[in-house]
């Protein structure tokens, strides 16, 4: 069965461009707006992994994942940071990589390959 990744950014055109990036190579997708939704997206989802933005209205990213892994099943989750803020390696101290926009495409997928225990390649 596919893994499911939550993308997770106020950009809806990045949210996009991920979802399709991600649904090309085979992965299931879920998608939030900001942190407040995105919390409610993944109890009722329950994705694998976790792409998140930082700087979003409503709740920022960091809440957001704090509030999550206090839920049993998300406390090991996978998270990668996609952000323009400087300094965002520390925003996530959990997080498997840190991402600044803009990004390469193949670099995303090979993270999340290598967060989800999938071996690389060609498709």
């Amino acid at each position: 069965m596919p893994k499911k990744i939550m993308v997770v950014d106020d950009d809806p055109y990045i949210v996009d461009y991920l979802v399709n990036v991600f649904e090309d190579h085979g992965y299931l997708t879920c998608r939030a707006f900001d942190g407040t939704s995105a919390y409610d997206v993944a109890m009722a989802e329950k994705p694998d992994l976790i792409t998140l933005d930082l700087e979003m209205p409503n709740e920022w990213g960091p809440r957001f994942y704090r509030r999550l892994t206090l839920e049993e099943q998300f406390t090991e989750i996978p998270v990668i940071v996609i952000s323009g803020l400087p300094g965002i390696h520390m925003a996530i101290k959990r997080a498997v990589a840190t991402i600044k926009k803009p990004f390469d495409p193949t670099e995303v997928i090979e993270i999340v390959r290598k967060a989800l225990g999938e071996n690389s390649g060609e498709d």
